[in-house]
């Protein structure tokens, strides 16, 4: 692959980099979603044939790391175009393609993502949200509970992992369905959450919605293939929206440091200042060639290799990010904790790329004995 990006990409960064400069840190997120869509960057990873821009998650993670490092990140795209429009490309009928993809790439309609269950945790073998087939009618009858759901409130429709039984073997295996908001018997109730965001997260249960045969995306049978088709982009995107939140961190921190002055010398004069935030920087640029790979690696279809990939870039820039956001705090000092330069809420929602979608210890898990060899502790 290659380790410098097309004129195209370049392109594509610069533009949604003004965009993103044009709304700024205390944007509109639905006016900034709605231009983001109408100029046809939150379908750009969708078929051409659908109203998307045929390109991949190398595009997408572009337009989500230019809107962080602008200040202005939009943690739905991780979930309704890379998730949701990615396993529906790949997977849906053409009824589904059709009344989904274009709306998905427009931002006229979003999906949520439902995986995460209360007593599941990162083990999705043991998610307890299951369907069965109605006797009288042949529809679906999903029943279940999922936790931190981001952004159900405002999508048409929730993508939920669930699990029907094998009539061969009685095992439960994966499946996605379509749910609408409105489905009766679905319910939301918003989690009370000390962090502060745009989008809310929410606990969701199912009592015996009912749902049409078609609302199953994909082949019953696929199971685990289907699920990580939507998986692997996550974690992709997950990356981006890291290293634009510590790229927005830094560059407001170096601004400082160059600017701000004590006893006739730019506080960046001295190492103990330059030194940390051009270590800050080192680091994002890493995770950033490693979350390249994986979206180079996804997008030319080798879904195991862009697991591995995938996995490290969301712990490189993971790790990356929560760093630089603590050195650019310490480099404003007191004024780090001020409203005014907007970094202190970043210390806690930089932790979110150390916990979600998979934590540190999972993907360290998944590398020590998918990658290494080594036997399995769990």
């Amino acid at each position: 692959m290659a380790v410098t990006e097309t004129e195209e990409h370049q392109a594509l960064r610069a533009a949604v980099a003004a965009l993103g400069r044009r709304h700024g840190r205390n944007h509109d997120r639905e006016a900034l979603w709605a231009e983001a869509g109408k100029l046809g960057y939150l379908g750009v990873n969708l078929p051409e044939a659908h109203g998307g821009g045929g390109g991949g998650i190398a595009e997408l993670s572009i337009v989500l790391e230019e809107l962080g490092a602008a200040g202005c990140p939009l943690l739905m795209m991780v979930v309704s175009p890379a998730i949701c429009g990615t396993v529906i490309a790949r997977f849906g009928t053409e009824e589904q393609k059709r009344e989904w993809l274009p709306g998905l790439a427009d931002g006229t309609r979003t999906m949520a993502f439902g995986i995460t269950e209360p007593d599941a945790g990162s083990n999705s073998h043991r998610i307890t949200t299951t369907a069965h087939r109605a006797p009288d009618t042949g529809d679906w009858l999903l029943t279940g509970r999922k936790v931190f759901i981001s952004g159900v409130d405002i999508a048409d429709a929730t993508l939920i992992v669930g699990r029907t039984e094998d009539s061969r073997t009685g095992r439960l295996k994966p499946c996605l369905f379509i749910v609408p908001r409105d489905a009766p018997g679905f319910e939301h109730r918003q989690i009370d959450m000390e962090l502060t965001g745009a989008e809310k997260q929410f606990e969701l249960t199912m009592n015996d919605v009912r749902l049409p045969a078609d609302a199953l995306v994909g082949d019953e049978d696929a199971g685990l293939l289907q699920l990580f088709a939507g998986l692997n982009p996550e974690r992709v995107m997950t990356a981006a929206f890291a290293i634009g939140m510590g790229r927005h961190a830094l560059g407001r921190a170096v601004a400082y440091a160059r600017d701000r002055t004590v006893w006739n010398t730019p506080i960046g004069a001295h190492q103990a200042i330059a030194h940390p935030l051009a270590q800050a920087h080192i680091d994002l640029e890493l995770a950033r060639l490693m979350m390249q790979k994986a979206a180079h690696l996804y997008d030319a279809g080798d879904d195991t290799g862009a697991g591995e990939a995938a996995n490290m870039a969301k712990y490189a820039a993971g790790e990356a990010c929560v760093k630089a956001v603590d050195q650019a705090v310490h480099t404003l000092g007191g004024n780090g904790l001020t409203r005014e330069f907007g970094l202190a809420s970043l210390i806690t929602a930089a932790r979110v790329a150390r916990i979600a979608p998979v934590s540190r210890e999972m993907i360290l898990n998944y590398v020590s004995h998918q990658t290494l060899g080594l036997p399995k502790s769990y």
